[in-house]
């Protein structure tokens, strides 16, 4: 549905986005996560037409967006940093002007109450915009790109100042709009992602420094599989055991805990030994309180990428925090 490749745009010496590509499948909601400063509200303006690009190409819908823009915007539904609401008009006025503008000619009205329904904006439709909560602007400014139904949505930073009960709300709308739109969620917020988007594209210092779902980016950075290990037993009685158990590479204390011990065992890639963790445990009388895989959160993925990024770009003789 998107496809983005080797874009790059430049300001003089300046390189805001430099040879980035990913793919966007039909329904999927795609995590653009970066730093800011990452790159990605620019990369944003150029897929949407709001900016050319210095290079590169970028399609929506198989529209090239710098060769055929009327057709590939038409297919686009775009929520910028900030809402570009109308203060004097009321969200109902403002939803069927945008309509109108974007070439809803038919059942306006019908229009305008179907994405009031769907951004939960319905109960503000005679109020005037520029009265609106900022959790309600957004919602309007969702409303406004979903107005005449495109195919791709693309939203920058969403959620930026809202409250946590808004933030919840504006997610549940996110999710319920995947798959009948195929949605671009730029942020630098990591709950944003792991909780709403089902692939991620991590950007730094204007490239793509990592492309996958959450779930295989944990896996592939991970590398070797960890299990916690909880039992009641006497820590320098159960360590042992745990320690014996063929395919364990390192055994290491875990977070303190009420009752025994806890441990966090890491074992061989794709070795999955939690029955051979738990007949260790369990047949020398101990009880198992706990036993789970531990995965790397979003935030360690990203900490881990970024990190590798700055230090691989630092100038010969100098480290990452010079």
């Amino acid at each position: 549905m998107i496809e983005v490749d080797h874009l790059s745009k430049r300001y003089g010496s300046v390189t805001a986005v430099d040879d980035v590509s990913f793919k966007v499948e039909s329904g999927q909601i795609l995590g653009f996560l970066g730093p800011n400063g990452a790159g990605k509200t620019t990369t944003m303006r150029i897929i949407t037409g709001y900016m050319p690009a210095t290079g590169g190409t970028a399609r929506v819908a198989g529209f090239d967006i710098f060769e055929q823009p009327i057709e590939a915007k038409r297919r686009i539904g775009y929520l910028p940093e900030t809402p570009p609401l109308y203060p004097d008009m009321t969200v109902r006025e403002y939803l069927a002007f945008v309509a109108r503008i974007k070439g809803v000619r038919q059942h306006v009205g019908d229009r305008v109450a179907e994405v009031m329904r769907k951004t939960q904006t319905a109960d503000m439709a005679d109020r005037h915009c520029g009265k609106l909560s900022k959790g309600y602007k957004q919602r309007v400014g969702l409303a406004q790109a979903l107005i005449h139904n495109p195919e791709v949505l693309v939203l920058d930073e969403p959620t930026a100042g809202l409250d946590p009960r808004q933030i919840i709300e504006f997610r549940q709308i996110i999710r319920e709009l995947a798959g009948s739109h195929t949605i671009v969620l730029s942020t630098h917020i990591l709950p944003e992602v792991s909780q709403t988007c089902q692939r991620v594209v991590i950007i730094n210092r204007g490239r793509v420094v990592a492309v996958d779902s959450p779930e295989n980016l944990t896996r592939r950075l991970k590398g070797a599989a960890t299990v916690l290990v909880h039992s009641d037993g006497p820590a320098d009685q159960v360590e042992p055991l745990l320690v014996g158990v063929p395919g364990v590479a390192r055994v290491g204390r875990g977070e303190p805990v009420a009752t025994g011990a806890s441990f966090e065992v890491e074992t061989g890639q794709g070795l999955d030994l939690r029955r051979e963790l738990a007949a260790a445990v369990v047949q020398q009388g101990f009880g198992l309180l706990e036993l789970r895989p531990m995965r790397m959160s979003l935030e360690d993925i990203f900490l881990s990428v970024i990190t590798d990024e700055t230090q691989a770009v630092a100038p010969a003789g100098e480290t990452a925090d010079a």
